[in-house]
């Protein structure tokens, strides 16, 4: 009985922390791209009515906030090994445990990255993107299954989330549902510690990034008439 409520407890702890990283990726994410577009929307405008290539335009953006997202997350994984040198991840599902939290760190933030290009594609001006930018955030930490339980259309709106796949990728990777009793809690199907299943979380986060993408360029597209 003692050595379920540790496990439990080892669960909570772990799901927890994955949250908490999960969310200083997301933010870190917006935080970089959120103002990019409404800042040169003036000039976009300008060189759209001159045949600007707003897929160009877009991709251009999305590459370099790429490789920024590639070195913010190598930071966040270093501070994440340093910080956890007693109880770091031993063993991850099929490649070693910090290389595949920096993939996840990555896809989070890069992903929270592209959503923060599209919003700043929608909005007008910086004032309203920063305005914007607190109820994105908040929408992807409460309907990340952390913070309570989610149960039918709300469980079905948070698979629109990055949050939600971003926490699975991570507890995956940490094996957090070897940490307790299955036959009296049940165990998370989208947590499983399965190469298929790791790669198919990464693979939903990619997706995401690349649907934003699209979605801003056609965003802009309209830029000529707000």
């Amino acid at each position: 009985m003692r050595m379920t409520i540790c496990s439990m407890l080892n669960y909570v702890d772990t799901k927890n922390g994955s949250f908490a990283l999960v969310s200083a990726c997301i933010w870190i994410g917006i935080f970089n791209s959120i103002r990019t577009v409404c800042r040169e929307r003036d000039i976009v405008r300008r060189e759209f009515r001159t045949g600007l290539n707003l897929r160009s335009y877009v991709v251009a953006h999305w590459l370099y906030e790429g490789c920024l997202c590639a070195v913010e997350a190598l930071v966040v994984t270093v501070i994440t090994r340093i910080m956890s040198l007693d109880h770091f991840i031993e063993e991850g599902v099929f490649l070693p445990p910090v290389v595949e939290m920096y993939v996840t760190f990555f896809l989070v933030t890069f992903s929270a990255d592209a959503l923060g290009l599209l919003v700043s594609s929608i909005v007008s001006s910086e004032n309203t993107a920063m305005t914007v930018m607190p109820f994105v955030l908040i929408v992807q930490l409460v309907m990340s299954g952390a913070i309570f339980e989610l149960d039918g259309a709300l469980k079905a709106l948070s698979s629109v989330t990055i949050s939600r796949w971003g926490l699975a990728a991570i507890c995956a990777s940490a094996h957090a549902n070897d940490m307790f009793d299955s036959y009296l809690y049940g165990r998370v199907e989208e947590q499983a510690s399965t190469t298929g299943n790791l790669l198919g979380l990464w693979l939903i986060l990619l997706v995401f990034a690349v649907i934003y993408a699209v979605f801003a360029v056609v965003a802009l597209s309209f830029v000529d008439e707000r």
